[in-house]
């Protein structure tokens, strides 16, 4: 007979926190991958992000209606020979929930009508089963399950679980728990592309600037030292050796290259980015931006920790009781 779960049982949200902060560098490629290749495919699919997430959002609707009436749906069931009905939505709320300005979302919508993605009968939008196929996140599964067992390894290390887990364990959980574990990470999502909305205005500057900052985090010099957040930001500036150039990040997220340069121009006069001597983009946060950046990245981290609180916590439940 199974061990019924007991509450003593699960890693609390603050103590993550603090394991995050305190061993960011190990997690910091992970994380930043995770995101910033979630952004690329999300471009590449409308040669816009906004339409994405608009066509997520409504996707996250039906996770919504699971979690409310206590329904857990597996990988499988969730995208089988899937359409849906939302039966009243409007401009305001979309625009609303995901910062994007309202002319902004009524275009979107209309090409997203207009390509089949969607259809609109009065306050109704219909969602194809195309778009489930678009927006399954294979890839996306891969690279989550990798950052919870880093993270996984890390708890191990810092003896808070005895318990670990391999990526494939972790990724038959999350399928096997889906429309929870999903609803966590999309509840993520949003936050963390609303915050950077209101700063950047678009996400597609977003993209470019985290992939300038994972080419810096993924260089191995810079992943072998083991540096808490305060000490990772500092070495992250300014780091001239790793810079890259405009036509490898149009190359890397499928972006135009002369949109990288017109956003990369707004990076470096909003005090994000620097290009040096060698003609390399390169990390250069300072002054009031360093203060409001990280102020923001602590938010986005404690945001990170409650997903991963959610998520790890019912893998821990689901695989030793």
């Amino acid at each position: 007979m199974k061990q019924l779960p007991s509450i003593s049982d699960q890693i609390d949200e603050d103590k993550i926190f603090k394991i995050i902060d305190e061993n960011f560098s190990k997690i910091a490629p992970y994380w930043f991958g995770l995101i910033s290749s979630w952004l690329i495919r999300s471009y590449n699919v409308f040669q816009d992000i906004d339409k994405f997430i608009i066509l997520i959002y409504f996707i996250n609707k039906d996770l919504i209606f699971y979690r409310k009436n206590g329904l857990v749906i597996n990988y499988d069931t969730f995208y089988k020979d899937k359409s849906l009905e939302i039966p009243k939505i409007n401009i305001s709320d979309i625009s609303s929930d995901l910062h994007i300005p309202k002319e902004s979302v009524r275009r979107k919508l209309q090409e997203l009508e207009k390509s089949g993605i969607i259809k609109k009968t009065g306050k109704k939008i219909f969602v194809d089963r195309s778009a489930f196929t678009t927006a399954k996140p294979e890839q996306t599964l891969k690279e989550l399950s990798i950052l919870i067992s880093k993270f996984n390894e890390i708890l191990v290390d810092e003896k808070v679980t005895n318990n670990i887990f391999d990526t494939n364990e972790i990724s038959e959980s999350i399928k096997t728990n889906f429309s929870f574990c999903w609803y966590q990470f999309y509840k993520l999502l949003f936050i963390l592309t609303n915050r950077w909305r209101d700063v950047l205005a678009d996400l597609e500057t977003l993209t470019i600037g985290l992939v300038v900052l994972l080419n810096t985090v993924s260089n191995k010099s810079f992943r072998a030292k083991n540096l808490n957040m305060k000490y990772w930001r500092e070495l992250a500036q300014g780091a001239d050796d790793v810079g890259v150039n405009a036509m490898s990040l149009s190359d890397i997220t499928g972006i135009p290259r002369p949109t990288v340069v017109r956003k990369i121009k707004k990076l470096i006069k909003d005090d994000f980015l620097y290009i040096n001597e060698k003609k390399l983009i390169i990390l250069n946060i300072r002054g009031q931006r360093a203060k409001n950046h990280f102020k923001m990245q602590d938010q986005n981290m404690k945001s990170l920790s409650n997903m991963l609180h959610r998520i790890f916590n019912q893998i821990k439940v689901i695989n030793t009781n």
